[in-house]
This record gives C-alpha cells, sequence and structure tokens, in this order.
C-alpha cells in the first residue's frame, strides 16, 4: 500500500528522477514556460515552487539550498533577480499548468508548465478586468405605468455639405 506516499516516481531511479527535475527546473527558471508531460509537469510544480519561495529572500543560505537543488549558477542568478522581482508580492502558486493535448506518438497527454507572472496575455487580461467597472443590466423599477414607456427623440438629419466653387479673380 502507498499510504502518505505522494511521490510520483514517474518510472525512473532516484538519481535520474531527480536531475530531470533540476534540468527541467532550470529550464523552466530560465524560458519562464516549457513543454512536458503532464505527469512530469506535476511534479516539476512540487520541485520548484518551494524554491522559488526561497527565492523571494535573498540571503546567502537560501542561495545555498536553491544551488544544491537546481546546480546551476546562472539559473541561482535569474531565480534571485528577475523571478523574485515578479512574484515578490504573491502568497504561492507560482506556476501554472495548461493541458495542451496527446503526442502522437504515444499518446501521452501533454502541458505546458508556465511561471503565471511572466505570461503578458493573462497578466494583461486580468488587469483590464479588475479596471473595468461592472454594471448590473436592469436599471429601476418604473411606479407608474406611463413612464415604463420610452420615448424616442427624433434626431434631426445631418446637413448635407456641398463644396463651395471658388473663382479665381
Amino acid at each position: 500500500m502507498r499510504h502518505g506516499n505522494k511521490l510520483n516516481h514517474l518510472s525512473k531511479k532516484t538519481g535520474h528522477r531527480s536531475a530531470m527535475l533540476s534540468n527541467m527546473a532550470n529550464s523552466l527558471i530560465m524560458y519562464k514556460r516549457i513543454e512536458t508531460t503532464l505527469a512530469k509537469a506535476k511534479e516539476l510544480r512540487v520541485f520548484v515552487e518551494p524554491l522559488i519561495t526561497k527565492g523571494k529572500d535573498d540571503s546567502t543560505h537560501s542561495r545555498r539550498l536553491v544551488f544544491s537543488s537546481l546546480k546551476n549558477k546562472y539559473a541561482v542568478k535569474e531565480l534571485f533577480g528577475t523571478v523574485s522581482e515578479k512574484v515578490g508580492q504573491r502568497p504561492g502558486g507560482y506556476t501554472r499548468i495548461l493541458k495542451t493535448g496527446f503526442r502522437h506518438g504515444d499518446a501521452a497527454e501533454m502541458a505546458i508548465i508556465e511561471l503565471v507572472d511572466f505570461n503578458e496575455t493573462y497578466t494583461q487580461a486580468s488587469t483590464a478586468k479588475t479596471e473595468k467597472k461592472r454594471t448590473r443590466r436592469a436599471g429601476k423599477k418604473a411606479t407608474s405605468g406611463a413612464e415604463t414607456t420610452p420615448q424616442k427623440t427624433v434626431e434631426a438629419a445631418p446637413e448635407v455639405l456641398t463644396p463651395e466653387v471658388v473663382t479665381a479673380e
């Protein structure tokens, strides 16, 4: 029985699995979006989100902890620089997994995993949505029957402008 075993072994031994997750985390931090299988994306989320949380605290100890997992100094620099600036106020949920369909060769379910704050499409849509004030479609209810029928106003037709003939004198 697997009581309390939350780790997906991904049909790999421990050394291969940890190296693969480290490499995928490096790619995710450097490129902000990668395409992989759904199972690997879900495991990568569990692996990389604590590292991003450690990246919010820029200290020597947290840098060393992150480097022990990533094993790439350029990815550590990117994490503590660019990524930590964007996710500084976010309390968690730094990644998004989008299902993209099935791979042709083996019908594995594919997904894109990306860092949430770096997708401009979603961030612009969410800011536009929050800025727009929502109004209700229903107006005030009329008290008498005469006021319920709206009166249409007849607009005057626009004047037709004719070009003036200018004669040279």
